[in-house]
C-alpha cells in the first residue's frame, strides 16, 4: 500500500513581504530577484521547513506567479529546495504547475465601492498590486496530468446558483449589475490538478479564498470568501455542478469515482475568525470529504495556551485556515500535523517570528492510497 504525504503552506513570498517599510516603492520583481540569488533568509527557512518535512505533493500559497517558471517556481526548486539548508536534506520536485490568477489582474469595475475603478487593489478582479501577486504554486514528486487540469478563474460569480447576496444597511445592491455580472468568483483560482501516483490519479483541488476581512458591513469579502468554498462543496456534487464552468468552457464537476484531496489556505474556520457562519462547514461537513482528522502541534497549543482550539491553528494569527482534506474514497488517513515546533525546540528558530518564514505554517497529512 502506497502513502503519500500531501501538504499546504501559505509561504508569503510575494512581493509586499520584502518591501522596506509600507511606504517603499513596490518591486513586482520582488521574488524573481531573490529565488535567483539563493541566499535570502527567509526563503531558505522555508525551504528548510519543506525539506525537514518533506512532503510528496505540496501547494505553495501566495508564491508569486512568474510566467518565466526558470525564474519563478524552477528556480525556487534548483536554488533553494535542491540546496541543504542548515544540514537538512535536500528536496527535489520534478513536477510542477503554475498558472495566473485573478490577484492583481486589472478589473473594469469598481469593485471596493469606493467610487473609482483604478484597476488595482481592491478594483482588480482579486485584490492585489500587480498581475501574479499571492499566486499559487504546486510541486509533486508524482507526475502531473497537464493536460487533464481545469481551472476556474474566469468563472463568474453571479452565475453559482443560491450565491450570497452583498446589500448595503438599507437593502439596496451593493454592486451595480453591470458590476456584479462582470465579476469572477474565485479571487485567486481553483485549480483540478490530476497527479498519478503508482497508477492511481488523484485530484489535487487548490484554491486561496480571499479573507473575510478588509470590506465594510456590506461584508463582501466575507460573502466571496463563502462562495469560493462553495465552488468545491458544489463540484464534488454532479447534482450541484451543472453551472461549472472551466477555463476551457468545459461545463460539470468532478466524477463520483474519482478520488481527490482539497487543499490550500482557505481563510475560515468553523470556530475563529471572521468567516461567515458555516463557510468552511461546507468542506467540513462534506458527505464525500474524511474530515474527521485534525492536524494538531504542539507549538500551537503553546503559542496561545488560554485557547481550546489553539492546538489546531495553522496561523500565528491564532485560527484554523490551512487544510488538507482528502475523500472518503480512495484514503486511509495515517497520520499527519501541523509544523510548529515549541520553544524548547531547536527548530522553532524557523518560526519563531514572521519575518523568520510566514505568519502560516505548513499542514500535512499522510495519507494510504486504497
Amino acid at each position: 500500500m502506497t502513502t503519500i504525504r500531501v501538504a499546504t503552506f501559505n509561504v508569503s513570498m510575494e512581493a509586499t513581504n520584502y518591501r522596506r517599510g509600507r511606504n517603499a516603492t513596490l518591486n513586482p520583481q520582488a521574488l524573481t530577484e531573490r529565488l535567483r540569488r539563493g541566499n535570502h533568509p527567509q526563503i531558505r527557512n522555508i525551504a528548510e521547513i519543506i525539506q525537514r518535512n518533506r512532503p510528496d505533493v505540496l501547494l505553495l500559497n501566495e508564491f508569486d506567479f512568474i510566467e518565466d517558471e526558470s525564474h519563478g517556481v524552477s528556480a525556487f526548486i534548483r536554488n533553494y529546495l535542491q540546496q541543504s539548508q542548515t544540514g537538512a536534506q535536500p528536496i527535489d520536485y520534478p513536477y510542477y504547475y503554475v498558472a495566473p490568477v485573478n490577484s492583481g489582474e486589472p478589473s473594469p469595475y469598481d469593485i471596493d465601492g469606493d467610487g473609482k475603478a483604478t484597476g488595482t487593489g481592491g478594483d482588480a478582479f482579486g485584490f492585489g498590486f500587480y498581475p501574479g501577486h499571492y499566486g499559487m504554486a504546486l510541486l509533486s514528486r508524482f507526475p502531473i496530468e497537464i493536460e487533464q487540469i481545469r481551472t476556474f478563474r474566469h468563472l463568474l460569480w453571479h452565475t453559482m446558483p443560491n450565491h450570497q447576496t452583498i446589500t448595503n444597511a438599507d437593502g439596496t445592491p451593493f454592486y451595480a449589475d453591470d458590476t456584479f455580472t462582470g465579476l469572477r468568483l474565485s479571487s485567486k483560482s481553483h485549480w483540478d490538478v490530476p497527479i498519478v501516483v503508482g497508477g492511481k490519479r488523484i485530484h489535487l483541488l487548490a484554491a486561496h479564498p480571499t479573507p473575510p476581512v478588509f470590506d465594510g458591513k456590506e461584508r463582501r469579502n466575507s460573502a466571496r470568501n463563502y462562495d469560493e468554498i462553495k465552488l468545491w462543496a458544489d463540484y464534488l456534487q454532479p447534482s450541484h455542478s451543472q453551472y461549472i464552468v472551466d477555463d476551457t468552457g468545459t461545463y460539470g464537476g468532478i466524477a463520483d469515482n474519482e478520488p481527490f484531496v482539497v487543499v490550500g489556505d482557505y481563510n475560515a474556520s468553523a470556530d475563529e475568525g471572521n468567516s461567515l457562519v458555516g463557510a468552511i462547514e461546507q468542506l467540513l461537513h462534506h458527505p464525500k470529504i474524511n474530515a474527521t482528522y485534525t492536524p494538531t502541534s504542539n507549538g500551537g497549543k503553546q503559542h496561545t495556551p488560554t485557547l481550546p482550539h489553539a492546538k489546531t491553528h495553522t496561523a500565528a494569527w491564532r485560527a484554523r485556515v490551512d487544510y488538507v482534506l482528502p475523500s472518503i474514497l480512495g484514503f486511509e488517513i495515517k497520520g499527519g500535523g501541523v509544523f510548529w515546533p515549541t520553544k524548547s525546540d531547536p527548530l522553532h528558530r524557523l518560526v519563531q517570528s514572521r519575518q523568520a518564514s510566514s505568519d502560516h505554517r505548513l499542514v500535512w497529512i499522510d495519507l494510504a492510497l486504497c
